[in-house]
């Protein structure tokens, strides 16, 4: 569902209400105006819900707003009967492009699809330099788990209608998530692996956790279970790797040359 939160070009779509041409709405959290033409300030609201309560002595109005895509339908009614439809489309202030909820959506399940493709090249490096039979035996289901997210992030995009970017695969959050595959293969092991991948799956954790609000807004139930699972997953491989730090120092040292008693 689309926010309330912003600046709305107000449209009549039918009933008593007059043609409202240059009529907007700004909304900041549970308070907003009604805007004149020229910017000049209207009548006060509070947003409860789903409805815009205008402050007295207009508190007999109340208008209702259902999401309808990026865009808001609304119902102006006189207490408690309609007496005119309009629409709520988003604007920017400053004539710049519009950015809807649904393109910010899109843009994040990119991210994500782009950076499991990354954690899938950083654990084809750990799961080459390691030796512990155990730990490679968790980084084999790992690498499982982690092409399912790229898969699940692939499905949410195209039910978007949209594909994977491969530009996003080196920008903003994976920057410098896409190097550490590259120091990996140059030798480093044990601890190292461990730190870059406990870093990594807390990194996912919390680009998840922002996915997953970002789905709820839009109304996006699947993408949100998707994130709930996911999420599940990611947490259980940072625990695993937490419970054998005593393991990976070992091992580090042991690599390193030093003798252990």
């Amino acid at each position: 569902m689309p926010e309330l939160e912003g600046t709305w070009n107000v449209r009549r779509t039918g009933g008593l209400l007059p043609p409202l041409v240059g009529i907007r709405k700004e909304i900041h959290g549970t308070s907003g105006k009604t805007m004149l033409p020229r910017g000049i300030a209207g009548v006060s609201f509070d947003v409860v819900g789903l409805e815009l309560r205008y402050r007295p002595p207009f508190d007999d109005f109340v208008d209702v707003v259902a999401p309808h895509g990026d865009t808001f339908a609304g119902r102006a009614t006189f207490r408690g009967r309609e007496y005119g439809r309009f629409e709520l489309t988003p604007i920017s202030v400053g004539g710049g492009a519009v950015t809807t909820i649904t393109e910010q959506l899109i843009k994040h399940l990119d991210e994500a699809q782009a950076m499991e493709q990354n954690v899938l090249r950083m654990l084809d490096g750990m799961i080459s330099t390691t030796d512990d039979p155990e730990i490679l035996q968790e980084l084999e289901h790992h690498k499982i788990e982690t092409e399912g997210h790229a898969q699940r992030m692939r499905e949410r995009l195209q039910a978007h209608g949209a594909a994977p970017s491969t530009v996003k695969q080196a920008a903003g959050i994976l920057g410098a998530l896409a190097k550490l595959p590259l120091d990996m293969v140059r030798g480093e092991k044990a601890g190292r692996n461990a730190r870059d991948g406990y870093a990594t799956e807390h990194m996912e954790i919390a680009s998840y956790e922002l996915l997953r609000r970002i789905a709820q807004r839009a109304g996006d139930e699947e993408t949100v279970s998707d994130c709930d699972l996911i999420i599940e997953q990611e947490r259980a491989m940072a625990e695993t790797i937490a419970a054998n730090w005593e393991k990976f120092a070992e091992l580090s040292l042991r690599e390193s040359g030093v003798v252990l008693p």
